[in-house]
């Protein structure tokens, strides 16, 4: 069994910046990956951020220069710095991590999301 806890969303006003942060606990192997999605009403869940192990991101282009993920390999978590935020990040953050839960068994793991409110 494998939980993924979040915190740190709220409101902020237009050009203020939030930090949400996620750590993974249970029964963990080893984390492939970890990552940052958010959906926004009446869209899809996107893709915001993700890291792998070896420390490599890749950011969806509407956060880039804004945003930044970073990682804790020894703690399980994973951390986005949020700036320079805009009405249009309003959405329900979601922390996504793929994990083995032993050498063979790995699924994709969800966390129960965080509002994120941006004011104009």
């Amino acid at each position: 069994q494998v939980q993924l806890m979040e915190s740190g969303g709220g409101l902020v006003q237009a050009g203020g910046s939030l930090r949400l942060s996620c750590a993974a606990a249970g029964s963990i192997f080893r984390i492939i990956s970890m990552g940052w999605y958010r959906q926004a009403p009446g869209n899809q869940r996107e893709l915001v951020a993700t890291i792998n192990a070896g420390g490599a991101v890749d950011y969806s282009d509407s956060v880039k220069g804004r945003f930044t993920i970073s990682r804790d390999n020894a703690r399980n978590t994973v951390d986005l710095q949020m700036n320079s935020l805009k009405p249009d990040d309003t959405a329900v953050y979601y922390c996504s991590a793929y994990i083995y839960t032993d050498v063979r068994a790995w699924d994709n793991y969800w966390g129960q999301g965080t509002q994120v409110t941006v004011s104009s």
